[in-house]
């Protein structure tokens, strides 16, 4: 089994962030069904390696739940929060400051429009990277970004996990998803449930390929990516 590390050279209390803890019904309800697929698909086991740990990269963290909820069980793989709203890193950090495992990042400040060498990321350096409802929420052009940079600077071979609502084939289901869709597009027109016939070919021209589709409650899906 593994065994657990201090990551301390790298965690950074606080960091000077300042911001109250939020909690998300949301992010409540879906976190555990999300880290059961994580289960499957992390590999964390690192005993032939003493020295080598995963970075898992989370884009759009927002309260900071998930990963204060899955970090705990990857002791040997540290977790990097980000947001590019600069209001929910206090939140992030609280999380980050409060894991037992001590093996979550403070949050880097991303537009995931921009490339991730703006942000001190070398090339083919992430073992993962994760987003859950970023792509229905924010214009088409995260999208872009999101897979630009998994095919760019995840390794060959590693994961990208997506989390939320998507339509297939141009249809949206249940009802509850189709209202859902018009009452994000009302919101802000940029926004909207994506279609994954579109997100498969944009992910083929990033060197990635859809692997694996997981359901999920309340008519949501993980989707699993992996680069080439």
């Amino acid at each position: 089994m593994s065994k657990s590390r201090d990551f301390s050279s790298n965690f950074h209390e606080n960091d000077g962030y300042t911001g109250e803890k939020l909690v998300y019904p949301a992010a409540t309800r879906n976190q555990d069904p999300i880290l059961q697929v994580l289960k499957r698909f992390i590999v964390s086991d690192f005993d032939q390696n003493e020295d080598e740990n995963q970075l898992f990269l989370e884009i759009a963290s927002g309260s900071g739940q998930h990963l204060a909820h899955f970090a705990p069980n990857f002791p040997n793989v540290i977790f990097q929060p980000s947001e590019v709203d600069s209001n929910l890193l206090g939140s992030i950090s609280y999380y980050a400051s409060a894991c037992p495992t001590k093996n979550i990042l403070q949050p880097l400040l991303i537009d995931i429009r921009k490339s991730f060498s703006n942000y001190g990321f070398k090339e083919e350096s992430l073992d993962y990277m994760y987003s859950a409802n970023l792509i229905h929420i924010s214009p088409y052009e995260c999208t872009v970004g999101l897979f630009q940079n998994a095919g760019d600077y995840l390794k060959s071979e590693a994961l990208m996990i997506t989390y939320g609502p998507y339509s297939k084939d141009g249809i949206i289901t249940p009802q509850s998803n189709v209202d859902f869709d018009t009452s994000l597009r009302a919101r802000n027109p940029s926004w909207g449930l994506r279609d994954i016939n579109d997100l498969i070919k944009l992910a083929e021209n990033n060197n990635v390929s859809l692997i694996d589709t997981v359901e999920m409650p309340a008519n949501n899906l993980t989707l699993i990516w992996k680069k080439d």
